[in-house]
């Protein structure tokens, strides 16, 4: 069983084709997910904290 319109209509048109292709292309881009973070990313992402270089630091008063 096939969803949507007939290949024979929708390739019928260059414009039809192109609009069905780009509609597969979004399915797929918005079907497949974002890898899970590795441990290693984590702590990565944990060691490089923004810091602000214009905040006073604690240590200067």
């Amino acid at each position: 069983m096939m969803l949507g319109p007939k290949l024979n209509t929708v390739f019928a048109s260059r414009w039809k084709a192109l609009y069905w292709a780009a509609g597969v292309m979004l399915t797929a881009y918005c079907s497949v997910p974002n890898p899970d973070p590795t441990p290693a990313d984590k702590a990565q992402a944990q060691h490089m904290s923004h810091k602000n270089p214009w905040a006073k630091d604690a240590a200067q008063h």
